[in-house]
């Protein structure tokens, strides 16, 4: 069997933005404290809810709650840098 080689394009592709990130998680930075937790609370409630709508078979787009969870997951992980900078500061 031969072996396929990547193209050069598939591996650049992979690798990270220059400025450390994507646009949505770079924006989330520039959010204060406060809104964070504003918008972490909506995501929360809105994960409530989609839970509800599978459970009951009338959820219209799966994919959504795995972008919920994905939303959260990065306001959290930027809530904890902060802190541990403020911390370390």
């Amino acid at each position: 069997m031969a072996q396929t080689k990547k193209s050069p394009k598939a591996a650049a592709a992979k690798k990270p933005a220059a400025d450390g990130g994507n646009k949505v998680f770079n924006d989330l930075r520039t959010k204060t404290d406060d809104q964070l937790n504003d918008q972490l609370v909506e995501l929360k409630r809105e994960q409530f809810n989609l839970r509800f709508q599978s459970a009951t078979n009338q959820l219209e787009r799966p994919a959504r709650i795995k972008e919920v969870r994905r939303a959260i997951a990065q306001i959290k992980t930027l809530q904890t840098e902060r802190a541990r900078a403020s911390a370390a500061a």
